[in-house]
């Protein structure tokens, strides 16, 4: 047994290391019948270390996922939400609404992905990092996928980070980013109801790009090219080479792992520490892909300054109710 498998042990879980930096699979646990605080407390130990836990063959409902999901944290109350996504259960979002966005604004579903993605790498990103408090955590469960294809695939911006050079380092260290809704979409030449849906809605902050982890202290690369299109203070010509750097560090393979999805299959990542690149492969294939995801409400991030993300437009994330 490997030593990782063993720290896994320790906590009476079967953990098995999927790649050299990042995720790993968790076997012996059946979330549906509610797992001890002890078991949590070693899925969340496995999840500090590997940044993404897969669990495979599970039988969750929507309301076990909620429930799972609130040992971590508390869930995230979406504000809008698609046909696809279950009536009474306001956390849970069903990845089929996306089918629907486009049409809303007079666009078909390939021509918005075309526009979410028109560069190589314009579609990895983390869960909502234009808020000032961003998901901590994401559960995605699959309920149907296809035969083939499909896969998920995420990478560990702590290991990003610490592969960069030491002066490298310290130089971004004292770094902020604006991550801003919609930067990664290409709007039309001519009118177009989305540009319009972004700039009536948009949100915006300026986080540090090296976030220090609440629970770890590890320091991550904290950038994303779906949401940053603009470092802080420097000129547009140091501003695209650095993010041009940053970005390709953040998706070198050697920091990523790929999942291949089944029914029953569940995925839990460390938002502060990850990003991830949904498929695009399955468009032509006539098999449903149906994916429930449940998020955790997160904290403002800090840098190695100690000084929080600052919010420049919109509102945040999530807060618990208070009193």
């Amino acid at each position: 047994m490997s030593g990782e498998t063993s720290a896994g042990a320790a906590e009476g879980l079967d953990v098995r290391p999927a790649a050299g930096h990042i995720g790993a699979e968790i076997h012996g646990v059946d979330l549906a019948a509610g797992p001890t605080d002890e078991v949590v407390a070693g899925i969340r130990a496995a999840l500090l270390r590997w940044k993404v836990v897969f669990l495979r063959e599970q039988k969750l409902d929507h309301a076990g996922h909620i429930a799972f999901a609130r040992r971590f944290g508390e869930p995230v109350t979406l504000r809008s939400r698609g046909s696809a996504s279950p009536a009474g259960f306001p956390e849970v979002e069903t990845t089929a609404d996306r089918l629907e966005l486009a049409g809303k604004h007079g666009m078909s579903h390939a021509e918005w992905l075309e526009r979410r993605r028109h560069s190589t790498l314009r579609g990895w990103h983390a869960d909502h990092t234009a808020r000032i408090d961003p998901p901590a955590l994401t559960i995605l469960r699959a309920e149907r996928v296809p035969p083939y294809g499909g896969d998920t695939t995420w990478a560990n911006l702590a290991a990003a980070y610490a592969g960069l050079s030491e002066p490298v380092r310290r130089f971004a260290d004292g770094l902020r980013a604006e991550h801003r809704l919609g930067v990664g979409y290409l709007p039309r030449s001519g009118p177009d109801a989305y540009t319009r849906h972004l700039q009536d809605h948009q949100v915006a902050s300026a986080h540090p790009v090296v976030r220090v982890h609440p629970e770890s202290g590890e320091r991550a690369l904290y950038v994303n090219p779906y949401y940053v299109e603009n470092i802080i203070g420097v000129s547009r010509a140091e501003n695209r080479l650095l993010l041009e750097m940053f970005v390709e560090q953040v998706t070198r393979p050697e920091y990523t792992v790929r999942f291949r999805w089944e029914p029953g299959s569940v995925a839990l990542w460390d938002n502060r520490t990850t990003i991830h690149l949904a498929p695009s492969d399955t468009a032509h294939l006539d098999h449903p892909r149906i994916m429930h995801r449940v998020m955790t409400a997160g904290e403002v991030p800090v840098g190695v300054d100690g000084a929080p993300s600052e919010p420049i437009a919109g509102s945040p994330l999530h807060r618990p109710a208070q009193g």
